[in-house]
């Protein structure tokens, strides 16, 4: 007697090629975006930051697991490390924003049938790394704690700007990408 077939899917670890490319281009893009128009486009003071919505957008996009966001983040805080600014600490604030990401996607945040953790999650992500950032420029810097009090509407400002970036960008995003 012939036995029945069986086609068994297998499950697969750490990122597929079109995930790669999609991280990778992503990236890129927050990348020249950070270096060309965030130093043209200033709001009183608070720049987009390209690179925190750059890796928000393609975890979302791609769905990572925890390690594959810390991947993500420290791979970002690389790339800041050729920008204009303050050295290591994007290493640090990266990957705390990006494992963020990781758990803010996992609360559904819907108003009707708008999906609003695009918005959500990159809001909060920001906030922790832009949060985390000034804390380390205090413990390891050597700044002062009420000079940083100066960076709390930046940090906000940074967020909500970023933020409705990502909520414009992820639909369409999707979309093109059948994800």
């Amino acid at each position: 007697m012939a036995e029945k077939r069986v086609v068994k899917a297998e499950e697969t670890k750490g990122f597929s090629i079109q995930d790669l490319i999609i991280v990778a281009v992503l990236l890129a893009a927050g990348t020249v975006l950070k270096l060309f128009v965030g130093s043209v486009v200033n709001f009183f003071g608070m720049k987009p930051n390209f690179i925190i919505a750059s890796y928000c957008l393609a975890i979302l996009l791609v769905r990572p697991n925890l390690v594959g966001c810390a991947i993500i983040g420290i791979l970002a805080g690389a790339i800041c490390q050729f920008l204009p600014g303050t050295p290591w600490l994007n290493f640090i604030s990266e990957l705390l924003g990006a494992v963020a990401m990781f758990f803010m996607m996992k609360i559904p945040f819907k108003f009707k049938k708008l999906d609003l953790n695009p918005l959500l999650a990159t809001f909060v992500s920001t906030v922790i790394s832009g949060g985390s950032f000034v804390i380390c420029l205090l413990l390891f810097m050597g700044a002062s704690a009420s000079s940083l009090v100066a960076y709390i509407p930046i940090v906000l400002g940074t967020a909500a700007i970023g933020s409705v970036i990502v909520q414009l960008l992820y639909l369409p995003l999707k979309k093109v990408l059948n994800r």
